[in-house]
């Protein structure tokens, strides 16, 4: 079953950039999992312009692949620093809705 996972994360003032470079060699090696189906990070236009990582994945044990890689890992341990809090996580599963 495929399974959505939707992180905000809200980057210290004037540490966007630095964020946003931090996470480009974890997206293209997510992107190269044989897990994962899509994985995206946008920038909301408004208020505190969190950065948003929007990824989709074939099933549950595509989920805790991509988390116990050590691309991921490593760019936790970056992330830590030029967060301003920990992430809000929303990770769902699809709901099948057509006949």
């Amino acid at each position: 079953m495929p399974v959505k996972v939707v992180a905000f994360v809200s980057v210290k003032p004037g540490q966007e950039d630095a964020f946003v470079a931090a996470a480009r060699d974890c997206v293209a090696a997510s992107r190269a999992e044989p897990g994962v189906l899509r994985y995206d990070v946008w920038r909301e236009t408004e208020g505190e312009r969190r950065v948003v990582f929007d990824e989709l994945y074939v099933d549950d044990a595509a989920v805790q692949a991509h988390m116990a890689s050590d691309h991921f890992k490593a760019f936790g341990t970056a992330a830590r620093d030029l967060a301003a809090a920990r992430p809000s996580i929303t990770v769902a599963h699809a709901v099948e809705v057509a006949d």
